[in-house]
């Protein structure tokens, strides 16, 4: 990979942490357009919208409570369906609304802090979105025909989807689109953007469009979306701040579900070396996305999201909460048609009434594992999304409590997102492990609350059936037996089984 002029990461991004939302689910939007036909779509300004964003707002002082301090907003753009078949960039969806309640929903956010980043989907389109339509009309051997990506004399469709074409990021005419569409709406009040299947045209196709984008902005986030490979080097040479860490991810889940920590020790050491590496510093951490099964649904024994929780919001980098997970959402991701549904669900409009939300399917004893994710009632009737449903109403206002005060450890120790990353491979065994967070050259300066240099911290995950010494004074554990059936918190000092704790 080439190299670009390099570009300092936005100061603020060290404090980030982002409540991560699917809007087109959470706002009960219809999951296909009705009002599409012809040559046009959508109607005149003003037709077939249905005001819906505003959900979005009434959950705002819930995301501060988490503390989060990032909206990261999937697709919100005039779509046909899901959202990643795009038909108009500079448009928000009819389904959501107008300019007015995105502009409502970006002062609401400023009011209270929270930066907002959207998903940019620029890699692919609709295959209605006007620059195709004129691309596959005139042929691939015309000037238009140079927009979009071609296989032989065939549009191609990405990942093999044909309604979705492959624009050309490598063509001047498509460069500037997307520049002035990302600098537009930067102007308009974002502060980033998470570029969708960043991966699919590779890091050299972005560079020259996030130079530009970074000329102008260059306190703008730029995440990309990369699945495997060399996370460093592909932010390094498109211009990217962070890319989605993916290996951390399946890490987590396998680990704990497979009861085999010396998987996660593994991960984390190459987790280290990304972080030690250009480019990797700030990678964006998560136990879940609208694309993957929701964590609650991965671990069969349930009281191990404790363990995970904890690794969310202890380990390095830019933590990411899926919306629904502070509550513990199931959901199974399938590879069919509408096999994303489970994982895009409707959310009630108050984030009092989430526990009664998620009552579908969940019954019987917690610590047996997570109910499956139940086929709720549609919203707002035939196309739209399924309900949020959750492992235990009853165990959701405990496992939010759980998410605020590991996030309040994280606020109180703010070097944790730049911490170098150790495993005590002495103790390390199928069901223990001490993982050692320790200041790092990235953040001089950083002080505790106490006003001192900061201290290492050790996380210590326990998949045990007993709980065991700490090996240090606990700043704060959490029990999995506890936090889902509510049995009561393990004795002081130690680390309770199938949780985790913290300790200095």
């Amino acid at each position: 990979m080439t190299t670009t002029a390099p570009f300092s990461a936005p100061a603020w991004i060290r404090d980030a942490i982002c409540w991560q939302v699917y809007p087109l689910g959470f706002c009960g939007a219809p999951r296909h357009r009705e009002d599409l036909g012809g040559e046009g779509y959508g109607g005149a300004d003003g037709e077939n919208v249905v005001h819906r964003l505003g959900r979005i707002a009434g959950w705002l002082d819930h995301l501060v409570s988490l503390g989060a301090n990032v909206l990261l907003l999937n697709p919100i753009f005039d779509a046909v369906s899901h959202g990643y078949d795009t038909l108009d960039h500079r448009r928000l969806d009819p389904r959501l609304g107008d300019e007015r309640d995105l502009d409502a929903l970006l002062a609401a956010c400023r009011e209270r802090g929270i930066r907002v980043v959207l998903d940019g989907v620029f890699n692919h389109v609709s295959e209605l979105h006007p620059v195709a339509r004129r691309a596959i009309a005139v042929g691939p051997h015309a000037p238009e025909g140079a927009h979009i990506r071609w296989s032989g004399e065939h549009p191609y469709g990405f990942e093999g989807n044909g309604d979705l074409i492959e624009l050309d990021l490598a063509d001047s005419v498509v460069q500037d689109s997307i520049v002035d569409v990302m600098t537009g709406w930067l102007r308009r009040g974002v502060d980033g953007w998470r570029l969708d299947a960043m991966y699919a045209a590779g890091p050299e196709a972005w560079a020259p469009i996030l130079e530009r984008v970074r000329a102008e902005h260059p306190d703008a986030w730029i995440l990309g979306e990369v699945i495997h490979g060399d996370y460093p080097g592909f932010a390094t040479a498109s211009g990217a701040d962070s890319i989605t860490q993916y290996e951390l991810w399946k890490a987590i889940w396998s680990s704990l579900r497979d009861r085999n920590l010396f998987e996660l020790e593994h991960a984390l050491g190459r987790h280290a070396e990304f972080l030690a590496a250009d480019g990797g510093a700030h990678p964006l951490t998560f136990l879940g996305n609208h694309d993957t099964t929701r964590i609650a649904s991965q671990l069969e024994d349930g009281r191990d999201l404790a363990a995970a929780y904890a690794l969310l919001a202890l380990l390095p980098g830019i933590p990411a909460i899926y919306a629904g997970d502070e509550f513990g959402a199931v959901g199974v991701k399938e590879e069919r048609p509408g096999g994303d549904d489970a994982v895009r669900p409707a959310f009630p409009a108050d984030p009092a009434a989430a526990g009664a939300e998620g009552s579908a399917g969940a019954a019987g004893s917690l610590a047996d594992g997570p109910a499956p994710a139940g086929s709720a009632e549609p919203v707002e009737g035939g196309g739209s999304p399924q309900h949020l449903a959750l492992l235990s109403p009853a165990a959701a206002p405990r496992i939010l409590e759980v998410h605020r005060r590991l996030f309040a450890l994280r606020r109180r120790e703010p070097w944790l997102s730049t911490a170098s990353v150790t495993v005590d491979e002495g103790t390390l065994t199928n069901t223990w492990a001490q993982i050692t967070l320790t200041p790092s050259a990235a953040s001089p300066g950083v002080a505790s609350a106490g006003g001192a240099d900061p201290r290492p911290l050790t996380l210590v995950l326990n998949l045990g059936d007993e709980e065991r010494p700490a090996p240090g004074s606990v700043l704060e554990a959490v029990s999995g037996a506890d936090m889902l059936d509510g049995v009561g918190p393990a004795p002081d000092g130690t680390v309770p089984a199938h949780g985790a704790a913290v300790v200095r």
